[in-house]
């Protein structure tokens, strides 16, 4: 019954969803408009407004942007091939790839959300070698899998908040970083990563879908010239020429490669030693780049991967653009602070996380992405959360700012079940040479979205 609930949903998807951009167009225009409607604001003030903020979040758009690219460049090496070449050889079934994708998923996924795309390459090999997969459904696995990312080591928003001169420090809210020990170490988040390790694979194999034809990779694919022939190894040696040129030898240079790996892990062993278990961005992005050098051990192998794993990061450049001026008009007209204030005469200290929570999974409709989403309503709930806490111990408002960064990180996570932005990781490996839609996938997402809304929503409340 469950997946025949799937595929009645996965219709209605394939008829109602738009794109999601069009979502960041009407908030932006309902933020001028309410703007306007509660506090007398002027085209003029608006639109001033809207330019300050187009502009802030370049630093943050470009960490996420390094994070999925190094990410993918790491998926992309010949020994992560070969690791999935010989486990694909022990997979015989259908429910056995959808169990192995999500557990191995969310194994990833916990500690980089860039790392799923390894996930989608082994998805995608295992489709090619196994009868009777339902492809759509495996993406939606992949994709679910990837939704634990927001407890792990790259959750965005945890990350940011342990940032030196973060945004919300920049705009008054903070006075410091919140170290991650508040945040990815709680009993809350260690409850939620444990829902998704045990509960996740159980719901994928009883959403398993009954119908049978038609959905196989073989079937769905259209245009295999879109799919690169060669491996990196092969396309980074057409670059050599006959004579083997000095240019060359450095290109290829396996010790020149050497050399800058060895200071990068140098730094990383420095860089854990004095600061301990601090995880942030800009060290989760540095490590990826040097683990990435150190698989395809040459300059130019790395470059080729680096400009394969580029391809699939245009939604979030052109987009993060218009996220940030959203922050700008709640910022610069005073509608976010206005919005705080709102909030904190309305809500307890002991439910103000669980209505940021909710706050987040709707605003994720319109901003699909955590960093951009925590841009837009961040300041206004952190700021209401300090003023509930007004005259409380320094260390209770942390907590209470802490557990509502997170809630707001739940939410956000949970409705991208219901919405596709993050599939513009997944659907550039595992759609290529297809005519596979996010509209294809999403239907599968329903119900464990509303398992998991019932699971975290009672965390929440009750887990202190």
């Amino acid at each position: 019954m469950l997946s025949r609930f799937g595929e009645k949903f996965t219709d209605l998807y394939k008829r109602f969803m738009p794109d999601s951009f069009v979502f960041a167009f009407l908030l932006t225009l309902l933020t001028a408009i309410a703007s306007i409607l509660f506090l007398g604001a002027t085209p003029i003030e608006i639109i001033t407004s809207w330019y300050k903020g187009f502009w802030g979040l370049l630093e943050f758009g470009m960490q996420l942007i390094l994070i999925l690219v190094t990410g993918y460049s790491i998926a992309l090496a010949s020994q992560i091939d070969q690791g999935i070449n010989k486990l694909s050889s022990f997979v015989k079934t259908p429910a056995q790839v959808y169990l192995i994708v999500t557990v191995l998923g969310v194994l990833l996924s916990t500690i980089s959300w860039g790392l799923i795309v390894v996930v989608a390459v082994l998805a995608r090999q295992l489709a090619l070698k196994v009868k009777g997969i339902n492809y759509p459904f495996l993406i939606a696995c992949v994709y679910f899998a990837n939704n634990v990312w927001v407890t792990g080591l790259s959750s965005s928003i945890p990350l940011v908040l342990n940032t030196e001169s973060n945004f919300i420090i920049k705009s008054g809210i903070l006075e410091q970083v919140i170290p991650t020990s508040f945040t990815l170490g709680s009993s809350l988040n260690f409850s939620i990563l444990a829902l998704y390790f045990v509960f996740a694979p159980l719901l994928v194999l009883l959403l398993i879908p009954k119908k049978k034809g038609g959905y196989e990779l073989n079937d769905l694919i259209k245009d295999k010239t879109s799919i690169p022939s060669k491996s990196i190894i092969e396309e980074a040696g057409l670059s050599i020429s006959k004579e083997k040129s000095f240019s060359d030898r450095l290109n290829h240079s396996k010790v020149l490669q050497f050399l800058i790996y060895l200071m990068g892990l140098i730094f990383i062993i420095y860089y854990f030693t004095t600061n301990g278990f601090d995880i942030n961005l800009n060290i989760v992005i540095f490590i990826f780049i040097i683990l990435g050098l150190i698989l395809h051990q040459n300059p130019k192998r790395y470059s080729v991967a680096m400009k394969r794993a580029s391809s699939n990061v245009s939604g979030i450049i052109f987009q993060f653009p218009f996220y940030a001026g959203i922050m700008g008009i709640m910022i610069h007209t005073g509608l976010g602070s206005t919005f705080a204030k709102w909030i904190a005469n309305h809500a307890s200290i002991e439910f103000f996380p669980y209505i940021s929570f909710l706050i987040g999974g709707v605003v994720n409709f319109a901003i699909p992405s955590g960093g951009g989403e925590f841009a837009v309503i961040g300041p206004s709930l952190l700021e209401a959360a300090k003023e509930i806490t007004v005259g409380l111990p320094l260390d209770q408002v942390t907590e209470l700012i802490s557990k509502t960064s997170l809630a707001i990180a739940y939410g956000e996570s949970l409705t991208n079940l219901l919405q596709p932005f993050y599939l513009l990781i997944v659907l550039p490996v595992m759609g290529a040479g297809t005519y596979i839609e996010a509209r294809d996938v999403m239907g599968y997402l329903v119900i464990p979205f509303i398992f998991f809304f019932i699971a975290e929503s009672f965390l929440i409340l009750f887990l202190n």
